[in-house]
């Protein structure tokens, strides 16, 4: 959730959020609002110091004064009672349109759609196409079987197969190997949260979407460990001294995949179903950058160790997610398509997720900053689907066989799979 009093004082932070597509009407309303929650706030707690002040008087009171003391207070409660619910009623309307508006772009991302990201840099060669997209050699080498799974669950589902298995699990020791020597504590959080959490993680409502629900249940499949992990702390007052707190969620994740009928239908390139090891950071506000960088280090440190080569971008404000302030995607070059395609994130949530969860900090030396808003950073160390896919085609061979990383082998013990016979 953005914060109300700096979208009414900072021009830079309110022209961040219309940078990001948030309604410039919806921006003005709650510009005028604030100031009147504030004034109502003050009249409200005024009040009721005076009712408590009053309270107090009438077991001080004379006797002869009780009655007009008591008179007094109940005369306070009816006017406290009457400031709530205007301070009450100015809030609901601040609820109703807040959670809409985006945090606000960072100033170093770029504006435009899709196509106007900043190329940051490169690493590896792009390579030529293979004899066999990643679809087709998949099913040549018996690591999917899609039609009895369409036919069980529906399109962009996949019976994972044989070997690929082994590749899978291999791909997530690895991942969880490299993220653990950097800090970060492996989880296996629950994929079923309650709707508020969605909510509370920046979810709900931008992306509801995008969201297998259950209503009957209040609750919803998450489509990332981040929403589960996000909770971790929800409402906890930390030490900075034990800042930053790094974990790493292991899951299965679904998305409806709205809005992309027709694309990626072939193969486990976008499906509902995927397994995925995810980066959670809770950072103090003034090193959150620096938490930044390191997320996409490590990821980066990943797709070196697949021999897969990439490269780095700085997404634009048209296509940055609602609750991220900054977003840098890795992209893995696709050879069948002679293209970049994504393969992980890392975005800088900055206090935007921690506001709605109440996750605060503070120091425990007297001199030391009050309490504080933590900054949330989250970052993908291994989609697995999608990484498998880019393996597909970057590891394949003319002879039909397969070439394992050296970074999976000692996790799956394969070097060479070679086509069945």
């Amino acid at each position: 959730m953005i914060d109300l009093r700096r979208l009414t004082d900072d021009e830079a932070y309110r022209q961040g959020a219309l940078r990001k597509g948030a309604d410039p009407s919806v921006i003005d309303n709650l510009v005028s609002l604030e100031p009147q929650l504030r004034e109502a706030g003050v009249a409200r707690d005024t009040i009721r110091a005076e009712a408590n002040t009053a309270n107090k008087a009438i077991g001080k009171a004379a006797p002869e004064e009780r009655d007009a003391k008591i008179a007094a207070a109940g005369e306070l409660k009816g006017k406290l009672t009457e400031a709530e619910a205007a301070y009450d009623a100015i809030a609901a309307q601040i609820n109703d349109v807040i959670l809409h508006v985006p945090n606000p772009a960072h100033e170093s991302v770029p504006d435009g759609d899709e196509d106007h990201f900043e190329l940051l840099h490169t690493h590896g060669e792009p390579g030529d196409a293979p004899p066999h997209d990643h679809a087709d050699f998949a099913e040549r080498m018996g690591f999917i079987e899609t039609e009895h799974a369409v036919q069980m669950s529906g399109s962009r589902f996949a019976y994972l197969m044989g070997d690929a298995v082994r590749l899978e699990l291999a791909l997530v020791q690895y991942a969880l190997a490299t993220v653990s020597a950097h800090g970060f504590t492996p989880v296996i959080p629950p994929v079923l949260v309650r709707n508020e959490q969605m909510e509370k993680a920046g979810f709900f409502p931008t992306d509801r979407s995008t969201v297998y629900e259950l209503p009957e249940d209040d609750m919803s499949l998450v489509g990332t460990s981040e929403v589960a992990l996000a909770g971790l702390h929800r409402g906890d007052r930390l030490r900075d001294e034990d800042l930053p707190l790094r974990y790493a969620g292991f899951s299965s994740c679904f998305r409806r995949e709205a809005g992309t009928y027709g694309k990626d239908t072939r193969g486990i390139f976008r499906v509902h179903q995927f397994d995925k090891v995810e980066m959670f950071s809770y950072s103090l506000p003034e090193n959150s950058w620096d938490e930044f960088d390191k997320i996409q280090a490590i990821e980066e440190e990943i797709v070196q160790g697949l021999e897969l080569p990439y490269r780095v971008i700085n997404i634009p404000t048209g296509d940055l997610g609602a609750a991220a302030a900054k977003k840098h995607d890795l992209e893995v070059w696709l050879p069948s398509e002679g293209r970049y395609r994504e393969i992980t994130s890392c975005s800088n949530y900055l206090e935007f997720s921690a506001r709605r969860l109440d996750t605060r900090t503070r120091s425990s030396e007297a001199d030391g900053p009050g309490s504080r808003l933590v900054h949330t950073l989250n970052g993908t160390a291994c989609a697995i689907s999608r990484t498998l896919v880019y393996m597909f085609e970057n590891h394949q061979q003319p002879d039909g066989s397969f070439v394992v990383p050296a970074a999976l082998r000692p996790f799956c013990g394969l070097e060479v799979i070679n086509p069945p016979e």
